[in-house]
């Protein structure tokens, strides 16, 4: 057997959003891993995956893939399927699943898919090249709410910056934080921390279910927001910051965000 490792993006959504080179590497594979732990593949089984490649899947947790070497093992003598949802690089613990394979000299293949990082920010018609650093909200335990994502957001908008907010997921619970609870994350961060992030009027974008069939986008202030039905997870939200008018023109028409916001920015 080939000895190979080829991670494979499976896109956003469905068995049909990954590429077809991705769909074809997979079919030549002997044994497929998938994780989907960082994120999962809106509306889709493992099932519907193995019925489009033909293969099994063999899903992995988190420890599995951080902690053992079964998949550095398999792929010393065969041709290894790892595929994740979105793209397949942007989380540390794969890049450091092919730093393993690489320091053993086992060939590596890498078959990119479309990620939430592209599909957010061009749904909401905003510029990708205007955003800041990325942050993630975690859900609240025993009352711990860290302050850093909160700091790097306001760090972006002062310098003008966008910025996208992931919500946390544990799969492991079936645990998806929800827009709502993203909005109330901030607004409570406001309370504790009053540096004027968040105000009745600031702007704040969420994304639901993009690149599927159920995808919507909307642009409103937070108690706007709070009383609308957002969709369901997988949610992305963004605040931006300072608006091109045609941005601005795009959150209205695309996202329905308030019509003032265009006289701002011209």
């Amino acid at each position: 057997m080939t000895s190979e490792l080829v991670f494979v993006g499976l896109g956003l959504s469905g068995t049909d959003g990954m590429t077809v080179k991705g769909l074809n590497a997979l079919k030549e594979c002997d044994k497929i891993y998938a994780e989907f732990y960082t994120s999962t593949l809106i509306g889709t089984s493992t099932g519907d995956i193995e019925d489009a490649v033909g293969r099994k899947i063999h899903v992995v947790h988190r420890s599995q893939v951080e902690e053992e070497d079964m998949i550095i093992s398999d792929a010393r003598t065969m041709r290894v399927g790892f595929v994740t949802a979105g793209d397949t690089m942007l989380a540390t613990t794969h890049v450091d699943l092919r730093i393993q394979a690489v320091e053993e000299g086992i060939p590596v293949r890498i078959i990119h898919g479309v990620s939430i990082f592209g599909a957010c920010p061009t749904s909401l018609g905003l510029q990708p090249y205007k955003f800041g650093r990325t942050v993630t909200l975690p859900f609240l335990e025993t009352g711990h709410q860290p302050k850093s994502p909160y700091d790097n957001i306001k760090q972006n908008r002062d310098r003008g910056l966008h910025t996208m907010i992931l919500l946390d997921i544990r799969a492991d619970e079936l645990r998806y934080m929800t827009a709502h609870q993203a909005i109330e994350w901030l607004m409570e961060g406001e309370k504790k921390w009053e540096e004027g992030l968040i105000t009745d009027k600031t702007v704040i974008c969420v994304a639901s279910n993009v690149g599927s069939g159920s995808e919507k986008v909307f642009a409103g202030y937070p108690q706007d927001l709070l009383k609308k039905d957002l969709g369901a997870p997988l949610q992305t939200l963004v605040i931006p910051g300072e608006l091109h008018f045609m941005e601005a023109y795009a959150l209205v028409d695309f996202a329905g965000a308030p019509r003032e916001i265009i006289d701002e920015e011209e």
